[in-house]
């Protein structure tokens, strides 16, 4: 019986190390393969950044150049998706309220309404959300008021910080995709600019939607002969109320299409707010204005009482959202919040703090103090802002590699794992990697800007294996002819979701192996 053990325990432990060296083997050959992918002469003025972590094993599968820092673009979210769930919590909903002081008499209210945003990015762009004017003008109705001598104020100083993140670029201010990070958004804070041909010679006829989310829009697109190429200039000043357009349309050509971002979201929505107000039958004596950081708008919530609120899904909706789509409004709202909380827990400490943080600032303290926590190297990172739109966003390979493998052992790792786009088939990655071993099964943020493009997440290989992995590539303009730069890291990211050597057994699994 001893003997049998014995030969039962040696043939486990042989084909263990038949497996293992069958991994090295494979290992060995995905390391040739992507040292020859990335080596390729039109990469020569290019830095490649790869590190491959093995979730089963801890092992690193593949690293090049893994401990120097590269841009991240928009795979920073990853850091900001980290401190959304740690601090803020997967099931969270954030409220809009409307507020007013108690002096009602006869249908009158004495004093103001106060909207006051608290960093809702899904506003009227949710369909829990959709109706949120009409809601709260039905709960102010209810109360009985139906003048308001105060107006209306639309306040989004929960905010302490400007409404652009650090480090974001002044000509990209007025594009969709750095729309204004307010504490009280509404409808992603975005205009669709439509520009259709009058008849030839007479001005284009320039629409937006929703309406008023640019004060005003000043006309100078003409509408040329039929043929004539389209020259169609969009251009707002940070800070300007106007649009100006300007160039020409060819007659009887089709409607074009811009994305904007919107000029005041918090004047907007107390706009939108006034309009679903009078449809109830309440009229504001006062108008609506903004009140933005750095006013103050303490000492008019100080007596106010909750009329009306509306709540945003939970995070983990906002979460999935933001990540799918790569929307930066959604996630720099959700540093943001973090960094309202990591302030009221510090102002509550021992030992508050002296001197003045913004929003933003409190956000980032409280993310370094979690990368502390998950022991990432200091200098490993250096993230400014919620979004990855800065080019001062950076981090090595291995850093974001470690961030994923913790936020895998963590007990709200489903709901990251959900939120990120799967190859093939939804969000940033739908029509990438499709007809390859990672279609339907590669999850991993996608991160891309002028130079610079990334690729951060897990796969599970051929083998069984589940790894993590980040690979940067930067300082890379595809030359004429070359493949796009996310098909050569999705060359790499296939090669990953294709290996067939399953992962070797644990010393400890295999001395425990049954002998048969």
């Amino acid at each position: 019986m001893n003997n049998l053990l014995r030969i039962g325990s040696f043939l486990a432990l042989f084909a263990a190390l038949c497996t293992t060296g069958a991994h090295a083997d494979e290992a060995q050959s995905l390391a040739s393969r992507i040292d020859a992918q990335i080596a390729q002469p039109r990469f020569a003025g290019a830095r490649w950044g790869i590190a491959v972590i093995s979730l089963d094993s801890g092992r690193t599968l593949y690293a090049h150049d893994g401990d120097h820092l590269y841009q991240t673009a928009s795979t920073a979210k990853l850091f900001t998706a980290a401190l959304a769930l740690s601090e803020i919590g997967a099931d969270y909903r954030i409220p809009t309220r409307l507020l007013a002081a108690d002096h009602v008499r006869n249908g009158v209210l004495d004093g103001p309404l106060i909207l006051y945003g608290m960093g809702d990015p899904t506003l009227g762009a949710d369909r829990a959300t959709v109706d949120w004017a009409e809601h709260m003008a039905q709960q102010v109705a209810a109360r009985g008021i139906r003048t308001v001598k105060g107006g209306l104020v639309a306040d989004d100083s929960y905010f302490a910080s400007p409404a652009m993140g650090s480090g974001w670029e002044a000509t990209d201010l007025q594009s969709w995709f750095a729309v204004p990070s307010s504490a009280l958004s509404v409808q992603e804070n975005q205009v669709d600019v439509t520009v259709t041909p009058g008849a030839e010679g007479r001005p284009a006829i320039v629409a937006l939607d929703p309406a008023g989310a640019v004060p005003e829009v000043a006309n100078r697109i003409v509408t040329s002969a039929r043929g004539v190429r389209n020259d169609i200039n969009l251009y707002r000043a940070p800070g300007d109320r106007t649009l100006y357009a300007f160039g020409s349309i060819a007659v009887r050509s089709p409607m074009q299409r811009f994305k904007l971002a919107s000029f005041d979201p918090a004047l907007f929505a107390g706009e939108q707010l006034r309009t679903a107000l009078a449809r109830h039958g309440v009229t504001l004596q006062g108008g609506v204005r903004a009140l933005h950081w750095p006013q103050d708008g303490a000492a008019l919530r100080d007596d106010a009482k909750l009329i009306a609120e509306v709540q945003s899904p939970p995070v983990a909706e906002i979460l999935q959202r933001g990540l799918k789509r790569s929307q930066n409004l959604y996630l720099q709202n959700l540093l943001l919040i973090a960094g309202v909380r990591a302030q009221a827990t510090a102002m509550q400490g021992p030992a508050p703090p002296a001197g003045f943080l913004t929003t933003e600032n409190w956000g980032m303290r409280g993310m370094r103090q979690l990368l502390e926590q998950m022991g990432l190297p200091p200098g490993s990172t250096v993230i400014e802002e919620g979004t990855g739109l800065s080019r001062r966003d950076l981090s090595t390979p291995n850093a974001m590699a470690r961030l994923l493998s913790f936020l895998a052992a963590q007990s709200y790792a489903s709901v990251l794992f959900d939120a990120l786009p799967l190859a093939g088939v939804d969000g940033t990655l739908q029509w990438r990697m499709r007809d390859t071993p990672a279609n339907n099964n590669l999850r991993a943020k996608t991160g891309s800007m002028s130079l610079v493009h990334c690729l951060a997440g897990y796969v599970t290989t051929a083998g069984g294996e589940r790894l993590a992995f980040a690979i940067m590539l930067n300082n890379y303009d595809p030359p004429a002819g070359a493949p796009g730069a996310s098909r050569d890291i999705d060359a790499i990211a296939e090669m990953l979701a294709g290996l067939r050597a399953e992962a070797p057994l644990p010393e400890k699994a295999v001395a425990a192996q049954p002998a048969n």
